[in-house]
């Protein structure tokens, strides 16, 4: 165990290095691109934490749901209640579902024309495209296309992509890539999804 003295002259140290860090980094001058993938839970929760985090600083915020359809979520309530988020649920529902490809592929490139609309607008600071790694597993949608989409946006607008399985051209593109990792959920033990928890 490490004495006081010790112990103040490493964080010193520690505190110089991450206030030369803070002094070197620059602003991009544009919205930032972050995917949230991976088999764990938790991609879509941390955009919504995000939202809140937009609106506390007054931001407008947008969110094109790919997948989940007309599922009710207590996020998608909480939104709505606020009247502050622009939200267009565009999915049919999970992809094991629809069971008709066509349609699926219908439905993700009508809510991907949406999401470009939104983003190229200007009028957004946050867009967050929901499941949409999931559309683009399955090719529903075409990660050049999703490219050129995330590459139009207005400068100011940040966007955030969610999903198991993120493209490779998607994470080299993005800014941030954070990957949920499963260690253990409840659904391998038997128990259902609860409310306020998992949706």
């Amino acid at each position: 165990m490490t004495d006081a003295n010790t112990h103040k002259a490493e964080m010193k140290a520690v505190q110089a290095k991450h206030r030369e860090k803070i002094a070197e980094a620059k602003d991009p001058g544009r919205g930032l691109v972050l995917v949230h993938t991976g088999n764990g839970k938790g991609k879509s929760s941390s955009a919504f934490g995000v939202i809140v985090r937009a609106l506390g600083w007054k931001q407008k915020v947008g969110v094109v749901q790919f997948i989940k359809g007309t599922w009710i979520t207590g996020e998608r309530q909480f939104f709505g209640r606020l009247g502050q988020v622009v939200w267009h649920t565009m999915g049919e529902g999970f992809t094991w579902d629809t069971q008709d490809k066509d349609r699926d592929i219908a439905a993700a490139t009508a809510a991907y024309q949406k999401a470009c609309e939104m983003m190229e607008s200007g009028e957004f600071d946050l867009i967050v495209l929901d499941e949409i790694n999931i559309a683009l597993r399955y090719d529903y949608l075409d990660v050049a296309a999703v490219l050129d989409g995330l590459k139009a946006r207005s400068d100011k607008t940040s966007v955030i992509l969610t999903g198991r399985d993120a493209k490779p051209e998607l994470m080299e593109y993005a800014d941030l890539v954070t990957e949920m990792t499963e260690i253990k959920h409840p659904y391998a033990a038997g128990i259902k999804a609860q409310r306020g928890v998992d949706f």
